[in-house]
């Protein structure tokens, strides 16, 4: 047995999250205000019930009170011309109906009594009903807008998320190129001060030394060419000049 209660409790337990989780307040609301109409409906018809068994009986009391009066004649007229065995059989049935008279006034009443009941709990449960459409429709306009607030709040919090993790990969990215730049400038610094070797030109140290070298001999070579062609230029120049006599470098 304790291990069903238990498991009931469990189970009572679980369904009571499922059905908050479903229930909505404002159809409970709207659900509960019918029942109220409803219950204000019955008792306005208890009303109407009660107001036309009156006006009924009140009816037949003016068919009675109209029988009595003419009872009445009746007997005045028998009792002039000497019938009074006449006169007497009306007088026992105007008694006879002025006792149902009597009857209908005390139902008449009785009736009364209760509509004057229904009518006061029917304004009361009006005013009931109203108090409670009007603090309903406040109750689920709040909800509403709560509701509304909440999903407006989630859709900020999943746009939020989603841009820090786009902020994330943007950092990561700039990051990853200040990196990058650092890096190749760095690499080309190097490169000009001679610390790295450039491999993209296929030649090792050693052909790199004999094309230096090469280079060298080529420009002293040159240089040599230079030197020599400008000493026989300055030769021929020398000679020139001894060849003329001392009249040639006078003016006419």
């Amino acid at each position: 047995m304790g291990l069903l209660s238990r498991m009931e409790t469990v189970f009572k337990s679980k369904m009571n999250k499922v059905l908050n989780r479903m229930e909505d307040p404002r159809e409970t609301l709207d659900y509960s205000y019918e029942k109220q109409l409803e219950l204000l409906q019955n008792v306005k018809k208890g009303v109407a019930e009660v107001t036309t068994s009156k006006k009924r009986l009140q009816l037949q009391k003016a068919k009675l009170l109209q029988s009595n009066e003419k009872l009445e004649k009746q007997a005045r007229d028998a009792v002039a011309v000497d019938r009074e065995d006449l006169a007497r059989l009306a007088l026992e049935r105007k008694a006879a109906i002025q006792q149902q008279v009597d009857g209908i006034d005390m139902e008449i009443a009785e009736l009364e009594k209760q509509e004057e009941k229904l009518i006061a709990a029917e304004k009361r449960l009006s005013t009931k009903v109203e108090i409670f459409r009007t603090k309903k429709e406040s109750i689920k306009a709040q909800y509403s807008a709560a509701e509304a607030q909440v999903k407006i709040n989630e859709s900020v919090t999943g746009i939020s998320e989603e841009m820090a993790d786009v902020g994330l990969a943007l950092e990561r990215a700039e990051n990853k190129t200040e990196e990058m730049k650092a890096r190749a400038e760095a690499i080309d610094e190097l490169m000009e001060a001679g610390t790295l070797e450039d491999l993209t030109g296929g030649r090792d140290d050693i052909e790199r030394e004999l094309a230096k070298i090469s280079t060298r001999t080529s420009v002293e070579s040159e240089l040599a060419k230079l030197k020599a062609e400008a000493g026989k230029e300055s030769g021929k120049i020398k000679t020139t000049e001894e060849g003329k006599g001392p009249e040639e470098g006078k003016e006419v």
